[in-house]
């Protein structure tokens, strides 16, 4: 995986009596690895609109994360989802896999019931974008605890206004230039801190400044990557676990100066969970945080996560891109999306606030059907038998051929 961060404390101006030695940090200050460095936001500020919410990473302790009820709300929504969908003046599928807009919809005015069925609309489309929204970051988090009690990150930077330790900050400016050469492109995809024992649900970010372009979001469907293999092999993944750590992200806090608010843990979770309310059935690793499968030769452990992380990152028909502006909401299931941003934007800033509610702990197919009694499915399957499609034969369709 990636190397962890450079010294975030460094000094930017290289002029200091030091001479070349604090030159030599000046230069390392200027590049950094976007995923496990700390943002530390140095350009200037002081007519900065949203200043209070630049990075800050208080010098505290947590307790170590217990088990958190959780009640998805998905559960309560009408499957039609009429009160929501009908509010909207536009609903848009981006993808037949993932991704629906929806336009003239106001976030501060959803009822509970529209809450509810705008969980299940995620659940089922795994992220849902939103324009032009007003709502501010207390909002953003009353809203987010509909879905659930709220994550506080122990490693990443949070607002400095006091109080919003539940918020998570997404930074970067001109002050440092990311650098190829601390990580690959693949490494950049994760699921939001899956190496909790209950990782986050229905997560929403809010982008308050963007570039003029590029800083785009990626989405990738674990749902379209679990109907892409044959029965066989989605039999023998729903048999593996993997542990996700925190150990990485820790390293890079400390390598930093940070404080980690929360010792790092690590997690074995199901390979293929299930969703409580769909009941879909979603691979479940990530290159950011998934490190190894449990009970297998190394080798075999390296060649099926390599196989994961490639087809996440690099398979198009599993995806869908987002072009940010100001104002622009996305709220996306953690349980059964990874994403990704690209980093093509600097020196311009890209400013974004996060609230992140707990899910509960992963769910295995074999201990989601023991305690329903339900079977789980597979998405795409369930989809071809409501439209009234004809299903392949032992997980085989007809070849054709496709050019573009």
């Amino acid at each position: 995986m990636a190397p962890v961060a450079t010294d975030a404390n460094a000094t930017t101006n290289g002029t200091a009596a030091n001479g070349p030695v604090k030159a030599v940090k000046a230069a390392a200050q200027q590049l950094f690895n976007p995923f496990y460095s700390p943002d530390v936001g140095d350009a200037d500020d002081s007519d900065y609109q949203f200043a209070k919410y630049k990075p800050s990473w208080p010098d505290v302790k947590w307790e170590p994360l217990g088990e958190i009820a959780v009640t998805d709300r998905g559960q309560f929504a009408d499957p039609e989802k009429k009160a929501l969908l009908s509010a909207a003046s536009k609903v848009e599928h981006l993808t037949p896999a993932i991704g629906t807009e929806l336009s003239g919809i106001d976030l501060r005015q959803l009822s509970d019931a529209q809450k509810d069925e705008l969980s299940l609309l995620i659940a089922e489309r795994g992220v849902v974008f939103f324009r032009d929204q007003e709502i501010s970051i207390q909002e953003q988090l009353q809203l987010a605890r509909h879905f659930g009690p709220l994550h506080k990150h122990a490693t990443t930077p949070v607002p400095r206004e006091p109080g919003l330790e539940e918020v998570h900050v997404v930074y970067n400016d001109g002050s440092r230039r990311p650098d190829p050469s601390a990580f690959s492109k693949l490494e950049l995809w994760h699921s939001d801190v899956s190496y909790e024992l209950q990782p986050p649900s229905t997560t929403s970010l809010k982008v308050i400044t963007g570039p003029p372009y590029g800083g785009d979001t990626l989405w990738s469907s674990g749902y379209a990557l679990y109907s892409s293999f044959s029965p066989g092999f989605q039999k023998y993944l729903e048999g593996l676990k993997a542990v996700h750590s925190a150990v990485a992200q820790a390293d890079g806090a400390r390598a930093a100066g940070k404080t980690v608010r929360r010792e790092p843990v690590e997690s074995v979770h199901p390979i293929v969970r299930v969703h409580p309310v769909t009941g879909w059935k979603s691979i479940y690793v990530n290159p950011g945080f998934t490190r190894r499968i449990v009970g297998v030769p190394k080798a075999e452990s390296d060649a099926i996560l390599e196989l994961l992380f490639r087809q996440i990152a690099e398979n198009p028909d599993y995806q869908v891109r987002f072009r940010w502006q100001p104002n622009s909401v996305a709220i996306w299931d953690n349980r059964i999306v990874t994403h990704s941003a690209t980093f093509d934007f600097w020196p311009h800033t890209r400013h974004a606030l996060r609230a992140t509610p707990h899910g509960e702990r992963p769910t295995s197919v074999a201990d989601y059907e023991r305690a329903t009694g339900k079977a789980a499915k597979d998405r795409q399957l369930e989809i071809w038998r409501q439209q009234g499609l004809p299903l392949p034969q032992n997980g085989t369709t007809v070849s054709r051929g496709y050019s573009d």
